[in-house]
């Protein structure tokens, strides 16, 4: 079931209807006045007969008016609402051949009633029917002219001129009146559908935290029960303080996911730094950071940080590095973060541990960095047995335009 239109396209399509509808009932209303202008000069059940099917068929085309709604090509209703438009329109367009002094005012409802038929038909079956209704419209008055004489027309020279503009612009309102209800239907589903992408995105980006939070702490709950369990007989009271680590950190896993859900977690550059340094150092590598100016701006900070945990957490999922080096350069622009480690020189590139799967995090930080107008990049030498991560990140980030 298709979504709820909101309120203010509900409100448009009212709009739409009711101009639609005044147009062509005003029509008809002109249409109407001069066939009972002609009843009364001729007082004759014929013209009393077609009068009253011009009553019935200006009914049927407001009532049909509403099917417009579908939009343009979107479909006929079902048939017996078509031939219930059509029928008396059909039957006043032949009586009024019998009738004399009725060449145009018999002739306009089977041309009213054959343009609410077109929008509602495909392009080129439209131009057709609008073309043909034309050509039966002017058969209709060449046909009354040579059955009855022109002198009989004089009655409806008062309303001709007006009769004839508005059967001309019958199909351009008819068609601009719809066209412009498609733009609003439209414009409301591309709000809907951003709506939707905003959302899907939150929940991206929302994924890529948590995966973040909780793949760096688990590694490092893993390096450190790993070192522990290695140390529990030869060292007890080093194992015993990593476990009081193992614990630390698990709780400030659970702490941060809370307040990543609860939307007020924020990445501190600087903590993340010390945080890398120490886990590195945990693991066997040397940490040697050489930085710049910290930029100040929320965003660029958050960025840069996410790059240091990710990054970080790869090399201990990895690699085996012995030397990792963070170096942060800082201009009026933009800053660099480059982080470099040896741990190329194993057996695969990048080296995995046997009991680990494949991860997407780097995939995902390139993308978080692109949003934000940053630029992320993995340089790898074999020779030199390096594995280098660069991001770019403006300064401007997060700053409103």
């Amino acid at each position: 079931m298709p979504p709820e239109p909101a309120r203010s396209v509900r409100a448009t399509w009212l709009y739409t209807l009711v101009s639609i509808v005044f147009f062509y009932g005003f029509f008809d209303l002109i249409v109407g006045l001069t066939l009972f202008e002609a009843y009364l000069a001729e007082r004759t059940p014929l013209v009393l007969a077609v009068l009253l099917l011009q009553l019935l068929a200006t009914a049927a085309q407001l009532r049909y008016c509403w099917f417009l709604r579908v939009g343009r090509g979107g479909g006929l209703p079902h048939p017996a609402w078509t031939v219930t438009l059509l029928l008396p329109a059909v039957l006043v367009w032949a009586l009024g051949l019998l009738a004399p002094g009725l060449a145009l005012t018999s002739a306009m409802p089977l041309w009213a009633a054959l343009t609410l038929v077109a929008p509602l038909l495909p392009k080129p079956r439209r131009g057709l029917l609008l073309a043909g209704g034309a050509a039966f419209t002017a058969a209709h008055a060449l046909a009354s002219v040579a059955l009855h004489g022109g002198a009989e027309t004089a009655r409806e020279q008062s309303t001709a001129w007006m009769i004839g503009f508005f059967a001309v612009m019958l199909p351009v309102m008819a068609l601009a009146s719809i066209w412009w209800w498609e733009v609003v239907v439209r414009l409301d589903r591309n709000r809907r559908t951003a709506g939707e992408l905003a959302v899907t995105q939150e929940r991206l980006r929302f994924a890529s935290d948590l995966h973040d939070i909780q793949g760096h702490h688990l590694q490092v709950i893993s390096l450190k029960s790993e070192l522990a369990e290695r140390l529990l007989e030869r060292d007890p009271e080093r194992a015993r303080a990593l476990v009081h680590e193992v614990r630390l950190i698990a709780k400030e896993a659970l702490e941060e996911t809370r307040s990543l859900v609860a939307g007020y977690r924020q990445v501190a550059f600087d903590e993340e730094l010390e945080n890398a340094r120490e886990v590195l150092a945990a693991s066997g590598a040397v940490c040697t950071l050489r930085l710049g100016p910290v930029p100040s701006g929320h965003e660029v900070q958050r960025a840069l940080g996410s790059v240091v945990r990710e990054a970080t957490t790869n090399i201990l999922r990895h690699s085996e590095a012995r030397t990792v080096t963070i170096e942060l350069a800082t201009s009026a622009e933009r800053c660099e973060l480059r982080i470099t480690n040896d741990g190329v020189a194993a057996p695969a590139l990048p080296a995995q541990r046997p009991d680990q799967g494949p991860g997407s995090g780097l995939d995902g930080l390139r993308e978080r960095l692109t949003t934000i107008g940053g630029t992320f990049s993995t340089e790898a030498d074999a020779a030199a047995g390096t594995f280098q991560v660069v991001a770019s990140v403006p300064m401007s980030a997060g700053v409103p335009a």
